[in-house]
């Protein structure tokens, strides 16, 4: 095993891959139940513009959460970055806030559910998206690829949100892997619980 997949939490990845693979059904249902009439374009409901916006933004976010990473963990350090939200850090954490009934449990609520929404919705668009009803007027469409682009942009995204505020919600846990008297993702362990 790499160093990588000894970092990702195996119930954090199937809660995604079950949530992704609900989509897939429900899209695949929606596909299947489809209307024989094929609904008319309507110009200006690609987004492309404001899509292209999102994607500079979303590159500039990367840039600059890259740079914090490896200022926090040095280059190469070969922790997780894109897959944190699926870490086993991730899974301690989260397991130490839920535990305790308190605000910081119920913050966690929403974010969480973004998350496992975003992880339906992906799956939903892989066969949903072959209906040509689904994507015409879609942001991104009315092409299966470009509508998939951008749900995918916007997923990450809404995903990259959920997992910062979750980072700063959720308690530490003792079981992370981190240096003597760093802190885990910034907090310290004289925090307040």
């Amino acid at each position: 095993m790499t160093n990588y997949t000894r970092q990702i939490s195996p119930l954090l990845s199937a809660l995604a891959v079950g949530l992704a693979a609900a989509g897939v059904l429900t899209g695949l249902a929606g596909y299947l139940h489809r209307s024989p009439i094929r609904e008319a374009h309507v110009p200006g409901t690609s987004a492309w513009i404001p899509q292209l916006a999102v994607a500079v933004v979303a590159c500039g976010l990367y840039g600059a959460a890259r740079w914090r990473h490896d200022r926090r963990f040095g280059r190469g350090s070969g922790r997780l970055l894109l897959l944190a939200p699926l870490g086993v850090a991730a899974a301690s954490r989260l397991a130490a806030t839920l535990r305790r009934l308190s605000w910081r449990s119920a913050a966690a609520l929403p974010p969480l559910a973004v998350i496992g929404y975003c992880c339906w919705r992906a799956g939903e668009q892989v066969t949903g998206g072959l209906d040509p009803n689904f994507t015409v007027n879609a942001w991104g469409g009315p092409t299966y690829l470009g509508a998939m682009a951008c749900h995918y942009l916007d997923c990450a995204l809404l995903i990259a949100v959920s997992a910062w505020l979750l980072d700063r919600l959720l308690l530490p846990a003792a079981c992370c892997d981190r240096p003597a008297g760093r802190p885990v993702h910034g907090h310290s362990r004289s925090r307040s619980q």
